[in-house]
Order: C-alpha cells, then sequence, then structure tokens
C-alpha cells in the first residue's frame, strides 16, 4: 500500500519513526533534523482524521532503563513541530492503556524501545559461540516476537518511517510488519523517498555515473566499492581508505591512516576496475600535517611520496582539479565520505570543493546526486549546498547497506 493512497480516517496509525537525535547534557535537542523529516508521514495520518501512536529508540541502552536515553526529554520538541500536545507513554510493552484512549486528530510518543532488549531480538548476558547464546538466541527470538505483536496491537495500519534503521530486523521495523495484512502496513514519505533515491542510483543510473568514496577505511565500505564496480563508469576514491591503495602499490605513505591487511583487497579492486573499464580515480598528492591538529605544519606531497614524520590530511588542489573534471562531466553522482580530515577546518577544504561541484553538476548540468553518509551530508550542510543536491539521505548505515546490494528488512517487511 502507498501512503498516499491511503485515507487515515478513523484509524490508529503506529509509525516507525527515527527520532534518535542529539541531546545536550541537560538532555536538550541539539538538532531537530531527524524529527522535521518525519513530519509529513505524521502530519498526513492527522490531517485524514487518524489517531497517531510514535515509536523509536534512543542510542545504545542494550535492553536497560536508562534515564538519559528517554524520549520524555523530547515530547516538547516533537509536540512544537507537530503543533498538536504529543502524549507520553512511559513502557513502549505496555502502553494498552493509553493507545486504547488515543482520540481522532491526537498523539502519542512510546518510551524507548530499546529499553526492552526484544526490540533488537539480542540475548542479554550471554556469551556467542556458546550452547547457551543459540538457546537463548532461539527464546529471544520467540520473545521477539511477541513484543512485536504487543507494538502492533496498538494500531490497525503500521507506517515504517524510519530509514535509519531499515537495515535492521528490529520488533518494530520488520517483524512487527507480520501482523498486519499488505492493505494496512506501508513505507512513510520518507522511506518512500530513500527507496527511490537508491533506486536512482543503482537502476535507473543515467550515465557517466561516478561514485565518490571517501572516509576513513577500506574496511567498511568495501562491499559498496564492489558492487558499484559493476554500475558506474568513474569511481573517485579519496580520504583516509586511498592510502592503503597507494601503500599497496608500493607506495610510501609517512604516518597516514591505512589498513595492511586490505591491501590484496585494494589490487584486487583495481584490477576488477580495470578489467570492468572503470576509471578509478585515486589521489595524486595530499595536503600533509606533522600532527594530527588543526593547527599542525601543513605540506604538500606526492601521495606515494609522504616522508616517514608526516601524515595525509586532505586532497591536495591538484587532486580536487583532476576530480571536478569527472564529476562535472557526471550525470549521476554518488557521494558517500569525506576526502580529507574534515572535522579540522585547515583539512576540510578538499571536501568543501567536492560538495560545491556535486552541487555545480547537480544545478548547472542536470546531474542526478545522492548523497549519504554522516560527514558527507555534514559537508552539504557546512557549505549550504543540501538543497543544491538531488537527495541527501538521512540513514548512513543503511544507504551503504542498500548500495551494497543487501536487501533491507525493514522494506522487505513491508513489500512481501
Amino acid at each position: 500500500m502507498k501512503i498516499n493512497d491511503f485515507n487515515f480516517a478513523g484509524h490508529k496509525a503506529i509509525v516507525r519513526v527515527d527520532f534518535n537525535v542529539p541531546l545536550d547534557e541537560n538532555g536538550h535537542v541539539t538538532d531537530e533534523t531527524r524529527i522535521r523529516g518525519a513530519l509529513p508521514t505524521l502530519k498526513k495520518v492527522l490531517a485524514d482524521g487518524g489517531a497517531l501512536i510514535m515509536m523509536s529508540h534512543m542510542g545504545k541502552p542494550k535492553g536497560k532503563v536508562k534515564p538519559e536515553l528517554s524520549l520524555s526529554q523530547i515530547v516538547k520538541n516533537v509536540s512544537n513541530a507537530l503543533g498538536v500536545e504529543v502524549k507520553f507513554a512511559k513502557d513502549a510493552g505496555n502502553a494498552e492503556a493509553e493507545a486504547a484512549a488515543l482520540k481522532t486528530g491526537e498523539a502519542l510518543l512510546l518510551e524507548n524501545l530499546r529499553y526492552y532488549p526484544e526490540e533488537e531480538g539480542k540475548p542479554v548476558g550471554v556469551e556467542k559461540g556458546t550452547p547457551e547464546f543459540d538457546a537463548a538466541k532461539a527464546e529471544m527470538k520467540d520473545r521477539q516476537k511477541d513484543f512485536a505483536k504487543k507494538l502492533a496491537s496498538y494500531a490497525d495500519v503500521y507506517v515504517n518511517d524510519a530509514f535509519g534503521t531499515a537495515h535492521r530486523k528490529h520488533a518494530s521495523t520488520a517483524v512487527i510488519a507480520d501482523y498486519f495484512d499488505a492493505d494496512h502496513k506501508m513505507l512513510g514519505f520518507l522511506m518512500e523517498k530513500e527507496v527511490t533515491a537508491i533506486d536512482n542510483v543503482l537502476k535507473n543510473a543515467q550515465h557517466p555515473f561516478t561514485a565518490i568514496i571517501g572516509g576513513s577505511k577500506v574496511s567498511s565500505k568495501l562491499g559498496v566499492i564492489k558492487n558499484l564496480l559493476d554500475k558506474v563508469d568513474n569511481l573517485i576514491i579519496g580520504g583516509g581508505m586511498g592510502y592503503t591503495f597507494i601503500k599497496a602499490q608500493g607506495g610510501k605513505i609517512g604516518k597516514s591512516l591505512h589498513e595492511d591487511d586490505l591491501m590484496p583487497e585494494a589490487l584486487n579492486v583495481m584490477a576488477a576496475a580495470k578489467e570492468k573499464g572503470v576509471n578509478l580515480s585515486l589521489s595524486v598528492a595530499t595536503v600533509c600535517g606533522k600532527e594530527f591538529s588543526n593547527d599542525t605544519e601543513r605540506q604538500v606531497f606526492p601521495i606515494d611520496q609522504i616522508p616517514d614524520e608526516w601524515e595525509g590530511m586532505d586532497a591536495s588542489e591538484e587532486s580536487i582539479e583532476a576530480w571536478k573534471k569527472i564529476i562535472l562531466e557526471s550525470k549521476t553522482i554518488l557521494w558517500n565520505g569525506p576526502v580529507g580530515v574534515f572535522e579540522l577546518e585547515n583539512f576540510a577544504k578538499g571536501t568543501g570543493e567536492i560538495a560545491k561541484t556535486v552541487a555545480q553538476a547537480t544545478q548547472e548540468n542536470g546531474a542526478y546526486s545522492l548523497v549519504g553518509g554522516g560527514d558527507s551530508v555534514a559537508a552539504v550542510n557546512k557549505f549550504g549546498l543540501a538543497d543544491k543536491v538531488s537527495y541527501v539521505s538521512t540513514g548512513g548505515g543503511a544507504m551503504l547497506e542498500a548500495i551494497e546490494g543487501k536487501v533491507l528488512p525493514g522494506v522487505a517487511a513491508i513489500q512481501k
């Protein structure tokens, strides 16, 4: 069922949202992006004349009640954003009374789902790889089903709008969908947009298609890189992960970040790119620092000739120029991960230039651009370019798994 085609009048909808928002030490929300992202779905339920139950996790309490991770701290923010006084249920697993009392046009927020170990469905306090663990895991699977069934009993429609957890098979993101028929479960507007954006780059991409993959580690992005080799025309590899590729070819990388055990994989990727006719572009020169700090001495070295006491910290002018040319000739662009130590102002230039170039390709050349992953999203926001790219993904891990070619349980549960 498509959310746009459903009329919530007279229905109670339980909506899985991602309200895992950052809080300061006094429990005040410091960034409301995720709350705002859920509003189109939540407002549709209320505007149609439905009653709204919202459920989310916050942080990682691992099945224990931790007051500093209580969703009671955000009720005020959600109420203000929705324009409705939101009620609060102190116990997600025992909220029958609050759910039953909910009237048309009213909204209820359940307490942190992860106070219950059943939400994630992982046994607590048993060591992995032991016979006890296997028994506890089977028992926990049953308890997870019971917990999901309890959540489902509060409402007659289920909406999943939490893309950030779509790659997890949790009680509230996937298991719960089994208790609703196909006409009473659906993706929310945010989830629909995320799924469409990923399809635009993975299934319907216009060529030339360029992927820019940065960040610190090859290990976290290897699956993504391998899946993309069959789809892209250009693969730009920047950031800390690039040094593993340089060292694998015999380059000198000084103190730069790298993963020795992944050097054979890096060589395999390069060979596969060559075989598939993919233009793999690595940095040619790097801005290096003596220390890992903003005010350290800086110098540019060829990427494979970094002296022992220096560390690669940002892509150089020369590398950026080469990458700009590739990006501006592209019709589809996927960007995940910074190309330098973006959090230090003096080493953020390369990432900023990538952000500006992706925006330029989108605005001036009509390219489709998908930006995802915490630091890339922070970069487009920092330079005020979020509305100049085609889509900014809110779910870093979920987006990466989808691009790796994995099925997202949160999406599959609705579509089956």
